[in-house]
């Protein structure tokens, strides 16, 4: 298994940075996340990952091996939109997957290219997919093209580490880039302790957010009318 390569160099310059962080990173130990080096499976994976389960999306990853042997794109554009829905996956999904597949095979979407593009020309490439936005895009930065300097604003888990770490109740955009800033540049190898810490990997702390108060108007207006 391929993980997420980072070293003493990068845990030191954060602890260096961010003392706050650094005994976050002494605490939690080697973070080891997998990483799948294949730009144009990367890019499959992480389009049915979308708002499934990760045992889903690998129950359906193995029936897409077993099915098609080796994913290419030759080999996806043959399966075709019905046979990868047979898959258990949506058929706006296998639309995608098919369309993704045929840019691949035709040139319009050079993998090659994009793997040697800087981190925003990247995001921007993929981006531009069918099925695939900003959150998606950076997260195949990160776990598959290994860029060493990915923070991702519109994670969720990440804002909630930061949370937990720092003791504030919300992470504006404004206190996002002061951290993304004080991680660079080494904001992946910071991605991985925050979803560490949002995960529970140290015991007793918290998440500040304020909690929300439940609405109870409308069940009154029901118990009213009942």
């Amino acid at each position: 298994m391929a993980v997420f390569r980072y070293g003493e160099v990068e845990t030191s310059w954060l602890a260096s940075r961010d003392p706050r962080l650094g005994d976050a990173i002494e605490q939690i130990g080697p973070v080891e996340r997998e990483i799948d080096p294949d730009l144009f499976s990367s890019v499959m994976h992480h389009i049915i990952g979308q708002q499934i389960s990760t045992k889903a999306q690998a129950t359906i990853w193995r029936r897409m091996r077993e099915r098609l042997g080796e994913v290419t794109p030759g080999t996806v554009l043959a399966a075709g939109e019905g046979g990868l829905q047979a898959l258990g996956m949506t058929f706006r999904k296998a639309g995608c997957l098919v369309e993704f597949a045929r840019r691949v095979e035709t040139g319009a979407f050079d993998l090659a290219a994009v793997a040697e593009m800087p981190d925003e020309e990247a995001v921007r490439a993929l981006d531009g997919l069918p099925g695939v936005g900003r959150w998606t895009a950076e997260m195949i930065l990160l776990f598959c093209l290994e860029r060493p300097d990915v923070l991702s604003r519109g994670d969720l888990a990440i804002q909630r580490g930061m949370r937990m770490l720092y003791h504030h109740r919300r992470i504006t955009p404004e206190l996002f880039a002061r951290y993304r800033r004080r991680y660079s540049p080494y904001g992946s190898t910071a991605s991985l302790y925050l979803w560490a810490v949002a995960g529970g990997a140290i015991p007793g702390m918290r998440d500040w957010a304020p909690k929300k108060k439940p609405d109870r108007s409308d069940g009154a207006g029901r118990k009213g009318s009942s």
